[in-house]
């Protein structure tokens, strides 16, 4: 097993089913500037680029965090806002998401609302479904239609958002480890993070966010 402070060191994005999407607008996620952190799904060995979009993806949604809670650094759960109003067919995958997360971990808990630290999108691309940040510090995830169709899209959701809070892909593992993604082919549909998973992100919003929250602060 990797030590939880290697975690945010690998690659950010996946794709994976959906049974029926619903018929709500495609909205094209932020314009992409040249410098932008972004790894679409690819079961490939992660690259050096891979590493450094992985952790800038997860610093910019800490920094977020951090700039809204630095008035009440000692709580002990972290929350999260995310906005679900550009993927409103994934409304459903993306609150199952959240709450899957929400009672898996304890130190960081996923909320939808306004002024959020980072948003879903949805829409066709021809790299799949992907974490990213837009260059400006700030994260999103974006919801590929083809790849949800071919995959568990709860999975696909709660593995995106599986980025958002520090964790690489393990396109290697096992079905019963989320981050492994689309590695275990179509047919795995586990929307849950395994005990090592809960407790790499635990770790990482208990020290990770107050390395960020010192940083953003000084």
């Amino acid at each position: 097993m990797r030590h939880p402070r290697t975690v945010v060191s690998a690659v950010l994005g996946l794709g994976l089913t959906i049974a029926a999407l619903g018929a709500g607008p495609a909205i094209a996620a932020p314009e992409a500037a040249a410098t932008t952190a972004h790894v679409a799904y690819s079961a490939k060995s992660a690259s050096h680029e891979d590493a450094a979009a992985n952790k800038a993806f997860f610093e910019a949604v800490a920094k977020s965090v951090a700039e809204k809670r630095a008035a009440n650094p000692g709580a002990q759960a972290v929350t999260i806002v995310y906005s679900a109003a550009n993927a409103p067919s994934f409304r459903t995958q993306i609150a199952n998401s959240a709450s899957i997360w929400n009672s898996s971990v304890s130190n960081v808990r996923l909320q939808e609302g306004s002024n959020p630290d980072f948003a879903y999108y949805e829409g066709n691309d021809s790299r799949g479904s992907y974490a990213s940040t837009d260059g400006h510090g700030n994260g999103y995830i974006f919801l590929d239609y083809t790849q949800n169709r071919q995959y568990n899209s709860t999975r696909v959701t709660a593995h995106e958002t599986g980025h958002v809070l520090g964790l690489p892909d393990h396109y290697s593992g096992p079905c019963s480890e989320l981050m492994s993604g689309g590695g275990p082919g179509t047919s795995c549909t586990n929307p849950y993070p395994n005990a090592t998973e809960r407790s790499q992100v635990n770790y990482l919003w208990q020290y990770g966010f107050a390395a960020t929250l010192t940083k953003s602060g000084s």
